[in-house]
C-alpha cells in the first residue's frame, strides 16, 4: 500500500509512468492517444537494469486484450513490425522502447485511449518480476520536455 501510494503521488508529481522493482526501473512511459475506432494502441518507455541480465516477457493491462512485444524493422524499401517474444535487457543496460524502435503494442483496448488520460500496465520480467505502472496517455502532436515523442 505504501509503494502505491508513493507510485500515485510521484505521478502526480510530474513524473511520466515511473516504477521500479529491485534494481530494475521503468521511467518516461507514456502511451500515444487513439482516435475513436483505431483498435490499437503504442506504448513506450525506458528500462534501466542496475542488476544482472533480464528480459522483458510481455505485459498486461485491462485496457486491452493483449500487449505484445514490438520492433520496427526496415527491409527492402518498406517499413514494418514484427512480434517479439521478449527484450533482452543486459546487466547494466538502459534499453528504450521509443516511437520507431522498440515498443509495445496494445492490441484491441477496450475503447479509445484520449490524452491527459491513464493506463495501468503491468510488465512481467524474467527475473525482475512483475512491476506496475499507471502511464499517462500522451497526444503525441503536443511537445513535451519529459516525453520523447514524434511530432
Amino acid at each position: 500500500m505504501v509503494a502505491r501510494t508513493f507510485l500515485l503521488w510521484f505521478i502526480a508529481a510530474g513524473a511520466a509512468g515511473s516504477a521500479a522493482a529491485g534494481p530494475m526501473s521503468v521511467t518516461d512511459a507514456w502511451i500515444r492517444a487513439t482516435p475513436p475506432g483505431v483498435p490499437t494502441a503504442a506504448a513506450y518507455l525506458t528500462i534501466t537494469n542496475a542488476g544482472g541480465a533480464d528480459r522483458l516477457l510481455g505485459g498486461a493491462t485491462l485496457a486491452a486484450q493483449a500487449v505484445e512485444l514490438h520492433a520496427h524493422v526496415e527491409g527492402g524499401g518498406l517499413h514494418r513490425m514484427e512480434r517479439l517474444a521478449e527484450v533482452t535487457v543486459p546487466a547494466g543496460a538502459v534499453v528504450r522502447l521509443e516511437p520507431a524502435g522498440l515498443h509495445l503494442m496494445l492490441i484491441d483496448i477496450a475503447a479509445p485511449l484520449a490524452a491527459g488520460t491513464h493506463v495501468l500496465l503491468t510488465l512481467r520480467f524474467a527475473t525482475a518480476g512483475q512491476i506496475e505502472l499507471e502511464i499517462p496517455v500522451i497526444d503525441a502532436r503536443a511537445s513535451s520536455a519529459t516525453i520523447h515523442a514524434e511530432p
